[in-house]
């Protein structure tokens, strides 16, 4: 078990830096020297808040909310429940994400007993349909900040681009390009939105130091991984 969960890790530090393409090495950099803060606070328990939609699809929070609490909870944090948020918040009158994120750190702290909280923006969950080409965007910012001294511990950026488009290997012509017209609004209409979420959720929560409850806990402060930090 102890291999797997090494190997784990391993994995998801190669997995983003592949999929991020080309990433000269001044970009590189190990979770020691990007998220010093993690290590001298270690926080035990975690309160993941439902995300700001900033994005044009209207469902896109509850769809990414799915992606979202057992990825942490296997890094070895202590995750709220998301039913145990969301009956606190109604006890005490939150009604919507924009309440929720206004309330102080101490509040938040007091009323779920958390350590840290993550704060989720999706910036993009769309798709950039052109009739002969076509591409999904999912592109989230996030970050984890301490209610015990207000500092932010981690914050990333995870983002997957995918080419929807269909390209036949016929010999050209009008008809090829009917037929690829057409597969391409199919790709489309049937892109499913929550696959590429949990891949641009591996690039955020990979570079996540480990938690208490990781048998690699305060051991992987030299993976490296991806200089890549939520545009302000």
């Amino acid at each position: 078990m102890k291999h797997i969960k090494y190997l784990t890790i391993v994995l998801l530090g190669i997995l983003v830096l592949f999929t991020s393409g080309c990433v000269p090495k001044a970009n590189v950099i190990t979770k020691g020297e990007k998220f010093p803060k993690m290590y001298d606070q270690q926080p035990r328990s975690l309160l993941i808040l439902p995300p700001m939609n900033e994005s044009t699809d209207a469902e896109a929070k509850d769809y990414y909310m799915t992606t979202v609490e057992m990825p942490f909870a296997l890094m070895g944090y202590y995750v709220m429940p998301v039913e145990i948020v969301s009956d606190v918040m109604k006890q005490e009158g939150i009604t919507n994400t924009e309440m929720l994120y206004d309330l102080p750190l101490n509040k938040l702290q007091e009323y779920f007993g958390a350590d840290a909280v993550l704060y989720t923006r999706i910036k993009k969950w769309d798709t950039s349909y052109m009739v002969v080409a076509s591409q999904l965007t999912v592109s989230v910012d996030s970050e984890i900040v301490s209610t015990k001294t207000s500092e932010k511990l981690w914050s990333y950026n995870g983002t997957v681009v995918q080419d929807l488009t269909s390209r036949s290997n016929g010999g050209g012509g009008l008809a090829e390009l009917i037929i690829n017209i057409a597969a391409t609004a199919i790709n489309t209409a049937a892109a499913d939105y929550v696959k590429y979420a949990r891949i641009a959720n591996f690039r955020l929560i990979s570079s996540v130091p480990v938690g208490p409850y990781h048998e690699m806990h305060m051991k992987d402060q030299g993976v490296q991984i991806v200089d890549q930090t939520p545009e302000k």
